[in-house]
Parts: structure tokens; C-alpha cells; sequence
């Protein structure tokens, strides 16, 4: 009985996987309690629900999540459009929509939905794709985006536009017009310049000179890029940066812990965490190569580079060669929201490796 029960339970789990965001979870909470202790009781309840959303997404079929994708999408954009009217005004930015029993951020939605919609809308296309069809794609991307960058959050616009991009490149966008597109950015970036706000035109500055502002602007990165290079090779040891310790480095349990994990843990650290999250982009890879129709193949393409994103983004951040945008270290900083997007996204993998041999209509 308890051996059956067991079984049902594992069987849509994916071991490499589910290994390999084990250990990097592992990580996390070793992190999480050397630089904020008093967070680990809340993060392993966020750990908790992220895998309950992981295993029942994970058992879905992926003809499901298909049925799902222009729902989804209607009700996310939706509530985008709710939060530019209604939306909570917090900081100086309207991301938050209060619905009375709670809040939430619907741009967070849109990280799954954005892929979920475009591996449809492909899907729905396969048979005689043209250049229209990307055209269309690009504006199904674009609406998104530019409600989640005017609130203003351009972190997460970076992730859904990357996870939109993704999906739009795998299912066959001609270099051509990869690089035309990629000319043209370069050349209106001074004209975009003008439509930044005043603090996004501080991060880009303050990234070319820190020292110009070390006590205010530059402050976090000055301070991470000491963490980082203290560190050496082999660390100070679990619960001896002195960066961290002494509360130098500013929201260490979050968007900064990679500074945290730089100091204590070193260079081979490092390294270490480099290839477990290469393990696991190369696993939903696999999975996607693997995948049986256009839709699988291009959702479980997108889903595993938003992880490369994500870690790319914040890597680079902390160690002061982007701006700060506010990505968090993907399964690794403290947080329910991003976690539980990553794990649903885990779970999305999962059925579609569970579902490779089946013929999907």
C-alpha cells in the first residue's frame, strides 16, 4: 500500500532532475542560514510549496498545458492592464494588484505564459510558417513586456522577454533578421536612453563608475565585488564572510546571496555551482531534443534557458559587469514567488519527459 502510494508520487519525477535541483537546494539553504538564519523556517515553507506546484504541474499532460496557453495569457495580460489602472503603488512602482484577500504580482505569471502562449501559437503554425507569423509572435511578446517594463520592473521585463525570444529563436527565426533587429537596438539606444527612468539611468551609470557614488548608488556593487574577490579560491568558510556577516552586502539573502556564496565558498565554490546549473540546462535540453511535437520541443527549449537567464543575469549584476535589475539567483535566493515560478517551470520538464513517447495531436 505505502510502496503504491510512493510510486504515484514519484513516477512523473524526473531523477536527474530532481537531483540536481536537490543539491542545488541543498546550497541554498546553507546560504540562506549562514546570511539571514531567522529566514530559513519561511524559505523551507517556500521550498515546500514551490515542489507540491512542482509535482502537480509534473503530472499534467503536456496536451493540457496546451489547452491552457491562450487562457492563461488572456487572464495575465489582463491583470497587467488591471494593475497600470488599479495596481498598488509601492517604492515608486505599481506592480501589485490587491484583490482584497491578497496581493499579487501578475508579471510573475507572465514568465511561464509568455512561452506556454508563443509554443501554441507555433504549434498552430507549423505546417507553413512565414515571416508574418514572427511578426505576429513579436507582438504577442511586446504587449507583455512593455506593461511590465512602464510599471516600472525592468527585471522581470528582461525575463519575459528572454523567455518570449527563446521560444521565437528555436522555432526557426532567420539569423538575417536576428541581426537586423540586433543593428537596429544598437542604433536607437541612444533614443531609448531618453524614455529610461531617472533610477535605470542611474544603475547604467553608477555600472560604468561605482566610485563616483561609493556610499549610495555604487554601494551594492562595490560591496559584492569586495565579497567576491575576498573570497579567493577556497572560501573563508560557511558562516565567515565578513562582507556578509557584517551586513556590508545589501539584501544578502536575496539578489545578492551569489556574493555571499563567493566569500565564504571561493572560487571552487563557485565553479561547483557553475556546473550543477550546467547539469541542469543540459538536462532540459536533453528534454527538449527529446520532445515529441513543436510545442514541447519549443516550451521545454525557453523554460530551460529562462534558468540560464535568470543565473546569467544575477551572476553578472553582482559581479558588476550588468546593472542591477533585481534577478534573483535562480533556486538559490531567498523568496516564494521566483521559486515557486522556477519549480512549476521544473515541473513543465518533467511531464514533458514523462509524455516523449507519446503521439500528441
Amino acid at each position: 500500500m505505502l510502496r503504491r502510494l510512493w510510486m504515484k508520487i514519484v513516477d512523473p519525477i524526473d531523477p536527474p532532475l530532481m537531483a540536481l535541483a536537490g543539491l542545488l537546494l541543498l546550497l541554498a539553504f546553507a546560504l540562506v542560514a549562514s546570511a539571514s538564519p531567522e529566514r530559513v523556517a519561511a524559505q523551507l515553507v517556500n521550498t515546500t510549496v514551490a515542489l507540491v506546484v512542482m509535482r502537480i504541474v509534473a503530472q499534467l499532460p503536456p496536451q493540457r498545458l496546451m489547452h491552457l496557453a491562450l487562457p492563461i495569457y488572456i487572464v495575465g495580460v489582463l491583470l497587467l492592464i488591471a494593475v497600470a489602472l488599479f495596481g498598488d503603488i509601492s517604492k515608486g512602482a505599481r506592480r501589485w494588484l490587491n484583490l482584497g484577500f491578497m496581493r499579487i504580482q501578475p508579471s510573475e505569471l507572465l514568465k511561464i505564459a509568455m512561452p506556454l502562449m508563443l509554443a501554441w501559437y507555433f504549434q498552430k503554425h507549423e505546417a507553413m510558417l512565414r515571416l508574418r507569423d514572427y511578426g505576429v509572435a513579436a507582438l504577442l511578446l511586446l504587449l507583455p513586456v512593455a506593461l511590465i517594463a512602464k510599471q516600472p520592473d525592468l527585471g522581470t521585463a528582461i525575463l519575459v522577454f528572454a523567455a518570449g525570444f527563446y521560444v521565437i529563436f528555436f522555432a526557426g527565426l532567420p539569423w538575417k533578421v536576428i541581426f537586423t533587429l540586433a543593428a537596429t537596438a544598437v542604433a536607437a539606444a541612444p533614443v531609448a536612453w531618453n524614455f529610461l527612468h531617472d533610477y535605470q539611468r542611474g544603475r547604467i551609470m553608477t555600472l560604468l563608475d561605482p566610485e563616483k557614488d561609493p556610499l549610495g548608488k555604487g554601494f551594492h556593487i562595490i560591496q559584492s565585488t569586495i565579497a567576491i574577490g575576498s573570497g579567493g579560491i577556497l572560501g573563508k568558510g560557511w558562516g565567515q564572510g565578513t562582507q556578509a556577516q557584517l551586513e556590508f552586502i545589501p539584501e544578502r539573502h536575496t539578489d545578492f546571496i551569489f556574493a555571499v556564496m563567493s566569500e565564504e565558498f571561493g572560487l571552487l565554490g563557485n565553479i561547483a555551482l557553475l556546473v550543477l546549473y550546467s547539469l541542469l540546462i543540459g538536462r532540459g535540453l536533453m528534454i527538449a531534443a527529446n520532445a515529441p511535437t513543436v510545442f514541447t520541443r519549443l516550451l521545454a527549449g525557453a523554460i530551460t534557458l529562462i534558468f540560464f537567464t535568470y543565473a546569467f543575469v544575477n551572476m553578472g549584476m553582482v559581479s558588476g559587469i550588468l546593472p542591477v535589475v533585481g534577478v534573483p539567483l535562480p533556486l538559490i535566493s531567498y523568496g516564494g514567488t521566483a521559486l515557486v515560478t522556477l519549480f512549476l517551470g521544473i515541473g513543465i520538464l518533467m511531464s514533458i519527459h514523462k509524455n516523449r513517447m507519446l503521439v500528441q495531436k
